[in-house]
């Protein structure tokens, strides 16, 4: 079962979105502050966070930010009444994905299944299949999900990750927006083509001085680091 966190002031949804989830496997615990839900994050083992942007003591954009800092797990945000700019200041931040408040619960778990399938997809382990993939300045470890620039670590977030092995697994091949966001949230996703030129702008500050990340004007996005 899948352990998640909620952290939204409101105390009355917490118990019965736990009742809901729990037909989808998913446990679900509460912190009605910020300051409760970072205490929790950093004793307990959670597969993911759910938080809500209208907190008190920090909003949520502080709060995935300092999560951030500390954790990688994926983070869904409840953004008020759906603005754009909420959705684009969280994904900016590090979130995996938005879902605007008042939400479906059903929508809520498709959305939890989706980050998780995409942090738990295994390599595949076929014959020929490379387990690492290998550029000038860059080594991508798929089964360890690890990046290193020059020898470097580098941090990278669930989606971040993905979006990195889904254009260096096909290096020069020219990705859409759309298709960057299908691949990466599933057919039934909301398309947010902004979404993506926000990961890609996050992922290549991460990668620098790499140059790997090529924008195609009116056309995509494509990997362009030379195999090493």
């Amino acid at each position: 079962m899948h352990r998640i966190l909620l952290i939204d002031d409101d105390e009355q949804l917490a118990a019965p979105l736990a009742t809901y989830l729990k037909r989808f496997d998913f446990e679900l615990a509460s912190a009605v502050r910020p300051s409760l839900g970072l205490a929790r994050l950093r004793v307990e083992a959670f597969d993911a966070a759910i938080l809500d942007v209208m907190l008190p003591e920090m909003d949520g954009f502080e709060l995935c930010r300092t999560i951030r800092k500390e954790s990688d797990i994926p983070i869904v945000m409840l953004t008020a009444r759906g603005e754009v700019m909420d959705r684009v200041v969280g994904l900016e931040l590090g979130a995996d994905d938005y879902l605007p408040k008042p939400f479906e619960p059903r929508e809520l778990a498709a959305r939890l299944q989706t980050v998780l399938r995409r942090r738990q997809r295994a390599p595949t382990e076929a014959a020929g299949t490379p387990q690492r993939l290998l550029f000038d300045g860059l080594e991508i470890d798929l089964q360890r999900r690890q990046v290193q620039r020059h020898g470097e670590a580098v941090e990278l977030t669930g989606t971040e990750f993905e979006l990195l092995t889904l254009l260096a697994g096909e290096p020069q091949k020219v990705f859409s927006r759309d298709e960057i966001l299908n691949r990466l949230r599933g057919h039934d996703a909301d398309l947010y083509t902004r979404a993506v030129d926000i990961l890609v702008s996050r992922l290549r500050k991460k990668l620098e001085p790499l140059d790997c990340i090529k924008t195609l004007r009116n056309a995509g996005y494509a990997f362009a680091g030379a195999r090493a």
